[in-house]
């Protein structure tokens, strides 16, 4: 089995290289990630500068890894339409440091790599801790060999990724996996006025989580009651149940 590595913390980020030792135990494994944190870059791709690649050693891994000065989604279509003389056969991003609950899909570089693999037709898994801090990514890389070698002989349904949240927790303490939908989870007073040395106003990008806990059945709610969360995710945005009353508008040209 191949299978290719990425993330948006780095390529250097503890939960990168956890992960890579864990999948190098049952897979080749090949990385192509960010040279520095792309956290929050959605799926922005670099268009009007050139891409540089740097071949690099990962510690304690055997694996075949350039370094990008790009997004996560460049690394992710580097690798596939140039970089690997194969085509692999799963595509893993992470694993992230915090959350990728609910609305954060939309923002998230983490997300946006495994969709990007998603487009160019190789099944893909995004895999996220839902802490910042003191973190242990043994059991979470352990659980993505787990997943992985599961879903090994399974077939994929074209155009969906699968995009997992993990409690930090012992093994112990974990009480199941759930299968769930997006939950929701909003910030309140999301940006911070300040003023510079100079006088002149400046925001800060900050914020209170507001999450719906009660939404039985959700990834905010799973991770709430110490599950891990698998939500299988389709980049296809079109709400199709609702194109028959948009016609009823009759909008003229």
């Amino acid at each position: 089995m191949n299978i290719l590595l990425t993330n948006d913390d780095g390529i250097y980020s503890e939960g990168l290289i956890a992960l890579a030792e864990k999948i190098s135990e049952i897979a080749n494994v090949f990385i192509v990630a960010p040279d520095r944190e792309r956290s929050a870059t959605a799926h922005a791709i670099t268009m009007h500068k050139p891409l540089r690649v740097e071949q690099v050693r990962i510690p304690h891994c055997e694996s075949t890894s350039w370094m990008v000065n790009g997004t996560p989604s460049d690394c992710v279509k580097l690798a596939l339409e140039s970089l690997l003389d194969i085509k692999p056969d799963m595509v893993l991003s992470g694993i992230n440091k915090g959350p990728n609950l609910g609305t954060d899909v939309i923002y998230s570089g983490t997300v946006s790599a495994a969709i990007e693999a998603t487009i160019l037709g190789v099944p893909a898994i995004a895999f996220s801790i839902t802490a910042y801090e003191n973190i242990d990514y043994d059991y979470p890389s352990c659980f993505a060999k787990k997943l992985c070698r599961q879903l090994a002989n399974r077939d994929f349904p074209k155009e969906f990724l699968l995009n997992v949240n993990i409690p930090p927790l012992k093994e112990k303490a974990i009480c199941g996996v759930c299968i769930t939908h997006l939950g929701i989870r909003r910030y309140r007073n999301t940006f911070d006025k300040r003023k510079d040395p100079r006088g002149r106003t400046y925001y800060w990008l900050a914020g209170e989580v507001i999450e719906d806990v009660e939404d039985s059945g959700s990834d905010v709610w799973a991770i709430r009651n110490n599950c891990v969360s698998i939500t299988p995710i389709h980049f296809d945005l079109t709400r199709y149940d609702i194109i028959d009353y948009i016609k009823k508008w009759n909008i003229q040209p």
